[in-house]
C-alpha cells in the first residue's frame, strides 16, 4: 500500500493532544499524512480531555483515535482513554504517537492501545498502522 492509496471505507480519524502537553507540530504533520492517504481527519487540537475525545468520537462516528504524547504522561493518559472508550461502549482503536520509550510500548499494548508510532516513522508506515489498527478492530 502506498501513502496515497485511498483508505478503506473512507476512514475517519480523530487526532488530539490529551492532557496539558502543548506541543502539536508532529500531530499536524500526521494530520496531513493521513489526509493525503485518503482519510478524513478530525483534528481536535491541544488540551483535550478523555470526555471531549469520547464525545467527538461519538459525534463524528470515528474509526480510530490518534493521540500524540510528548510529556511522559502516556502510561496514564492513553490507558485512561482506552477505559473511557470502553465505558462509552465504543470499540475504537487508540493509536499513540510521539515520544514513547521502548520499555513502555508493551505496557501500552497490555492496557489496550492498538499501536504505538515513534519518531521517524515514514508517511507510509503511519498510514498503514492506522489502517491495520482499524482493520484489526473490525475483524
Amino acid at each position: 500500500m502506498t501513502d496515497n492509496a485511498p483508505a478503506p471505507a473512507n476512514l475517519r480519524v480523530i487526532l488530539a493532544k490529551l492532557g496539558l502537553d502543548g506541543h502539536d507540530r508532529g500531530l499536524k504533520v500526521v494530520a496531513r499524512i493521513l489526509r493525503d492517504a485518503g482519510m478524513e481527519v478530525i483534528y481536535l487540537g491541544l488540551r483535550q480531555t478523555t470526555d471531549s475525545i469520547v464525545d467527538a468520537a461519538e459525534q463524528e462516528d470515528a474509526d480510530a483515535i490518534g493521540l500524540s504524547m510528548h510529556n511522559a504522561g502516556h502510561l496514564t493518559l492513553a490507558p485512561n482513554m482506552v477505559k473511557a472508550l470502553a465505558a462509552a461502549e465504543l470499540d475504537i482503536p487508540v493509536i499513540v504517537g510521539g515520544i514513547v520509550p521502548d520499555d513502555d510500548v508493551q505496557p501500552l499494548h497490555d492496557a489496550g492501545v492498538a499501536a504505538v508510532i515513534g519518531p521517524g516513522a515514514s508517511a507510509i508506515e503511519v498510514a498503514e498502522v492506522v489502517r491495520n489498527a482499524v482493520l484489526a478492530a473490525t475483524s
